[in-house]
């Protein structure tokens, strides 16, 4: 027998004493104490007041949560003041949500009261709250976004800077629930779209309009040629030459679509640019399937100006279609389902948006067959882009 780091292997036997499951520990030991007494028995929760829930067990037992926003990048101080704040009204038990929540449990009705009031009266010295209590029920949910200028090396815009301005503006619907169902906002930096903007109700997405620049000099000096091409997903990279003959690639521009994972194999390949780089909102998607089938979000403004530090023109556009939604859906109805109810066209129209055959469909002659149903409802204005399109 040969002797391991963790016992005497044997080799007529392998499995004898065999370690497993040494990945991520167990979410059981995690869990809260009212949480592992009570797993598989809750009968239902419900929304006590913006952020705050309650669910209910068979046992009679009552798990209180408080929710709060957080930030996509906190500082090592933040996370510990985080802790600190468990440790007093939780018992040291937390968790983070998908959209980047942060949410306190306690098995006492008082500890939550107490733990809510304590939660808002801490803010930043700027005076903006550090943990703003909210993002539950009819109301704008915390936005989930990338890394933006932050960290990530291929943005087209920055992420956290234009997200604290847009929830700036729309902080009353995070801390109500006023809206006629739960409005989800994502944003991604550019069109990789880690962000998830391609299923919210309203996204926002980084664009490059510009293909890569590429620089002769360094080119064949810091990168190996056949990884650009190959990091390629349209085949736009191709092997060169330059005038005194050394090595280098270049871009088909037609058949570039401006993802920047050339740039993720080669530093001598930028493609952020300050004039190009713009601003998509697209609106529709979800995810959930109550009432309607998951959606997709649309295209619903090709390109705003990347503005910092307070991008006004893409705060404004976002509120306004949250205020247009919050004063005209049904109770119940998802930004989505509005806009199919009443028509695209018409949700142009309402939001000031400018609607352009471009914009609904991207497949190759979709305008020839989009407009052919019984559902389609026009507008003075899709009227008179139907008559361009078909040359009237």
């Amino acid at each position: 027998m040969a002797l391991g780091k963790f016992g005497y292997y044997n080799p007529d036997k392998p499995l004898e004493n065999r370690l497993t499951d040494m990945g991520p520990r167990h979410y059981w030991q995690y869990f809260p104490p009212i949480i592992k007494k009570n797993y598989g028995k809750w009968l239902y929760h419900e929304v006590l007041e913006p952020g705050v829930l309650v669910h209910v067990s068979e046992t009679g037992d009552r798990c209180y949560t408080v929710r709060v926003g957080g930030a996509r990048l906190m500082s090592v101080e933040h996370i510990r003041e985080i802790c600190d704040i468990a440790d007093k009204y939780c018992d040291g038990y937390l968790r983070f949500t998908t959209r980047n929540c942060v949410e306190f449990m306690t098995d006492s009705e008082e500890k939550a009261k107490a733990l809510k009031e304590d939660l808002m009266s801490r803010k930043f010295p700027a005076g903006s709250h550090k943990f703003p209590v909210g993002g539950t029920g009819k109301s704008i949910t915390n936005i989930v976004h990338t890394q933006g200028w932050i960290h990530c090396h291929t943005p087209a815009i920055d992420a956290s800077g234009i997200v604290k301005s847009v929830m700036d503006e729309l902080w009353d619907y995070f801390r109500n629930m006023t809206l006629p169902a739960k409005v989800r906002v994502a944003l991604a930096c550019c069109l990789n779209m880690c962000g998830a903007v391609h299923c919210s109700d309203i996204a926002i997405l980084g664009y490059h309009r510009k293909p890569p620049v590429i620089d002769d000099e360094v080119i064949d000096k810091v990168c190996e040629l056949p990884l650009v091409v190959a990091a390629c997903p349209t085949g736009a990279v191709g092997i060169a030459k330059t005038k005194e003959g050394r090595g280098t690639v270049r871009i088909k521009e037609e058949r570039c679509m401006f993802c920047g994972n050339c740039y993720t194999m080669c530093m001598a390949t930028p493609l952020a640019d300050a004039e190009g780089d713009c601003v998509v909102i697209l609106a529709g998607g979800k995810i959930s399937n109550r009432g309607t089938p998951p959606k997709f979000s649309k295209v619903v403004v090709p390109a705003l100006p990347s503005n910092p530090p307070r991008w006004p023109e893409v705060v404004q556009t976002v509120k306004k279609i949250v205020e247009v939604y919050a004063a005209n859906a049904n109770k119940y109805e998802r930004l989505g389902d509005w806009a199919e109810r009443i028509g695209w066209e018409r949700f142009f129209e309402k939001c000031g948006l400018t609607f352009t055959e471009h914009l609904l469909d991207d497949y190759r002659l979709a305008y020839d067959t989009y407009r052919t149903t019984t559902q389609f409802k026009f507008t003075e204005d899709a009227w008179e882009v139907s008559r361009q399109v078909k040359g009237i």
